[in-house]
């Protein structure tokens, strides 16, 4: 478990439900998907935890099931059931998007060695009047994420010695610098492994 969350900086939370073409919320796999989760959940924070879980656990990780598929889009990311991070980020967003609840994309800066860095992707969630950082990164030995809207439990404790960060911002649309690198590659196990983004 981690401390108190960084302060988030965002915009008015209806500006974080709207489409585009890599959050597509509107695509008839992600609606049904959504209209799926909603249907057993009682109120929006079961809803928002029900589809976290499923992002998290269902959809698998690139790197840890070492699948070189490339996934982008929300969509893409669901039918393909693979991601790294970021595609992972861009269907719980659209997932939440769908259902009305506000969502953004946020993003740390990592490294293995304190010389190599790397974005990691993640999002917020706007629930009980405030933004609450969620990470469905896919837990494995040594990474335990969990739904929380109190004190936050990502994947990844960002260890400020090594020249890690925590980015603030709750960003509308996903960062160009993924965006292109993920357009930018046909083998994503290639790109984890040296091609990733270092900034938003």
């Amino acid at each position: 478990m981690r401390g108190p969350a960084i302060e988030l900086v965002a915009l008015e939370p209806a500006a974080y439900l709207a489409g585009d073409d890599v959050i597509d919320v509107d695509h008839p796999a992600v609606r049904a998907l959504a209209a799926e989760h909603r249907a057993t959940a009682r109120d929006d924070e079961a809803y928002a935890r029900s589809v976290f879980e499923y992002t998290r656990d269902e959809i698998r990780h690139s790197y840890d099931v070492q699948d070189s598929r490339v996934s982008l889009t929300a969509s893409q990311t669901l039918q393909q059931g693979v991601g790294l991070c970021y595609a992972k980020a861009h269907l719980l967003t659209a997932l939440l998007r769908a259902e009305g609840i506000p969502a953004g994309l946020c993003y740390q800066i990592l490294t293995d060695d304190g010389k190599v860095f790397d974005l990691h992707g993640l999002i917020a969630v706007h629930l009980r009047g405030d933004w609450h950082r969620q990470d469905p990164r896919g837990n494995k030995p040594g990474v335990n994420a969990e739904f929380r809207l109190d004190d936050e439990q990502l994947a990844w404790p960002v260890r400020v010695e090594l020249g890690e960060q925590d980015l603030p911002q709750v960003h509308v649309h996903p960062s160009a610098n993924v965006v292109t690198a993920l357009r930018g590659t046909t083998d994503i196990l290639a790109l984890a492994n040296g091609g990733l983004p270092s900034e938003p």
